[in-house]
């Protein structure tokens, strides 16, 4: 499986898991099916950026970094749209997606071999 797929596979995955933190604020428990469905999909295109990334740059530390941060990015987008009270939820929001993000880039650059080294020699 070429990185940016596996990205997208792992992105989607862990976006469901990142979705479902929100049941630890009451607030929002309403809302949880919106919110695992925009987590995944945020998750899916952050998966396919750090994958593309992986497949451009062979460092593991800047994988996680590159994950973080494209995972932290996104996160912050959806966490400055404030909530109907006006609320924000930015740790809430954040903290996951960066994991999420850093899980990712991790991942894809431990767990996928490059292309070349994947090709066999004849």
């Amino acid at each position: 499986m070429n990185k940016p797929l596996f990205g997208l596979a792992l992105g989607g995955a862990l976006g469901v898991l990142d979705g479902l933190t929100a049941w630890f604020t009451p607030d929002v428990r309403a809302q949880i099916l919106g919110i695992v469905i925009g987590s995944t999909f945020k998750g899916m295109i952050a998966g396919v950026c750090i994958g593309w990334f992986a497949k451009k740059v062979n460092s593991l530390p800047l994988g996680i970094l590159f994950g973080l941060a494209i995972g932290m990015f996104l996160a912050y987008l959806i966490a400055a749209m404030p909530q109907p009270t006006g609320k924000h939820y930015y740790f809430a929001i954040m903290l996951p997606g960066s994991l999420v993000g850093a899980i990712t880039g991790y991942a894809t650059q431990k767990y996928q071999k490059p292309a070349e080294a994947r090709r066999s020699p004849l």
